[in-house]
């Protein structure tokens, strides 16, 4: 708070003070008053006036300095009401008391939204579970009676398999302290069953794929399998003729680099900030029709909450790798 604001929030009690001084100096003139002694009046009002000023400056600076340190220090600062200091002033406890009637509506507000994402997640939850049970039976007919048309309906099974599992990930991912295990990962192994769920896929896509991760991390692998299989759907989704993919590890300093490369038709460089970003399709999505620009943004959050750094490196038309960073391998940590 700024001297000037305080001043101008006092305008009016200083022009009522002025309208007296002059009222007053009147009554003097009239009356015969000496004039030293109506100076020396004046100047001790206004010394008083001055003073008072300083003071009240002062203690209001003093108030609301505490009170935005408080704010500044609180974990949630929608209870500030509870956390104001205490005060004399009349218009502070007033004040004080709208603030916690309006912070009680906001928290009840708020309880009453989270009682129904919970609901909903729940639901979802259920209803993916649900699915899962006719989307395994198909997959098994089909691989049952197999012929060219079984095939085809087991690829988009595949594809609807992959969806659902995306709408699971989503609802959970606020959660996902709650459902996650740090352990010893193999990534080779965790890779290879990515690439052995998506076999169908890869085959009828023409795209070859090989594996090179000797070096484990310490991980989620649920939740990491999740990611891979994203980045490989993704690796297929923008192929080309001939695309190749390339799945290996790199070893630095404080870690292991995981790192899916693939010969596709690559993304722009003016893209590359942008696709983690909720709903970006990008110039491929929207050329293809078949993006929903989830693929990616689910990936960057589940890497942030597991604390990996994921990044893209691209050549537009040329080849696309997807850098996940994991802080600490397994080396740091026997």
């Amino acid at each position: 708070m700024r001297l000037s604001d305080y001043i101008k929030d006092k305008i009016m009690t200083y022009l009522l003070h002025l309208l007296c001084m002059i009222l007053l100096t009147f009554f003097f003139y009239i009356t015969g008053y000496n004039k030293n002694a109506v100076s020396l009046i004046l100047f001790c009002w206004c010394l008083i006036l001055i003073l008072w000023t300083g003071v009240g400056y002062v203690r209001r600076k003093q108030y609301f300095t505490e009170a935005e340190h408080i704010l500044e220090q609180a974990g949630q600062r929608y209870l500030l009401g509870e956390l104001l200091p205490p005060s004399s002033r009349l218009e502070d406890c007033l004040y004080r008391e709208l603030i916690l009637k309006s912070n009680k509506s906001v928290i009840e507000r708020i309880r009453k939204i989270e009682d129904t994402q919970k609901e909903y997640r729940e639901y979802i939850e259920s209803w993916v579970h649900e699915i899962k049970a006719p989307i395994t039976g198909i997959q098994l007919m089909c691989e049952n009676h197999k012929d060219p048309v079984t095939r085809q309906i087991m690829l988009e099974n595949k594809k609807i398999e992959n969806d659902v599992d995306m709408v699971l990930y989503y609802a959970r991912m606020e959660n996902v302290y709650k459902d996650y295990m740090i352990e010893k990962t193999d990534l080779q192994s965790a890779t290879s069953e990515i690439l052995m769920k998506n076999k169908q896929y890869l085959i009828s896509s023409g795209i070859s794929a090989r594996v090179e991760c000797p070096d484990p991390v310490y991980t989620d692998k649920k939740w990491i399998l999740f990611i891979l299989n994203q980045l490989v759907l993704n690796s297929v989704k923008y192929k080309k003729e001939g695309t190749q993919i390339h799945i290996y590890t790199k070893t630095y300093d404080h870690g292991v680099q995981l790192i899916v490369e693939d010969t596709g038709v690559g993304i722009p460089q003016e893209e590359i900030p942008r696709i983690f970003e909720k709903g970006f399709t990008g110039t491929n999505g929207r050329m293809g029709g078949r993006s929903t620009g989830m693929g990616l943004y689910l990936c960057s959050r589940l890497c942030e909450k597991l604390g990996i750094e994921i990044r893209a490196e691209s050549e537009c038309g040329e080849e696309t790798r997807m850098i996940l960073t994991f802080p600490v391998s397994a080396y740091l940590l026997k």
